[in-house]
């Protein structure tokens, strides 16, 4: 029988590229959560309201896809943005099962206010993947997000 060899803490922390991964999401997550406090918003709605910023209402499939999310996920952090009065939710063409999701006009303004915080946040992590260009980086993080 062959036996197992078990990595130790230290070499998975060195190989496994999902806990590296995982472990830069969430240091990334909670500087972007840092930015946005100041304005009552986290660095996930704050996707989910620039995800919004459309013309035309955005269906749940449609924007759950473009933000790498489960619709159920979604679906459960919208909720507080509706309840807040930053989003509304309304039956697209008269169909009550498919949803538009639109920015409000209270959203539109957190939005306006949020974006610097994002500009300011995005230049000093950008510039803390120095040496590696972030256009360079972008790419390798969409085709390993591929499913």
């Amino acid at each position: 029988m062959s036996e197992t060899k078990f990595l130790t803490p230290q070499q998975m922390g060195a190989a496994c590229l999902c806990l590296n991964t995982q472990r830069a999401a969430r240091a990334v997550a909670r500087r972007y959560d840092a930015a946005f406090r100041p304005i009552g918003i986290t660095s996930g709605q704050f996707s989910i309201l620039a995800g919004l910023n459309q013309a035309a209402p955005v269906n749940i499939g449609t924007l759950a896809d473009a933000l790498g999310l489960e619709r159920t996920t979604l679906t459960r952090n919208l909720a507080p943005l509706e309840q807040a009065g930053l989003i509304q939710s309304t039956a697209a063409d008269g169909d009550k099962r498919v949803r538009g999701l639109t920015l409000t006009s209270k959203g539109r303004d957190k939005l306006s206010v949020a974006m610097p915080l994002w500009s300011a946040i995005q230049a000093d992590s950008v510039k803390k993947l120095s040496p590696h260009d972030w256009h360079a980086v972008q790419p390798a993080l969409d085709q390993l997000g591929a499913s």
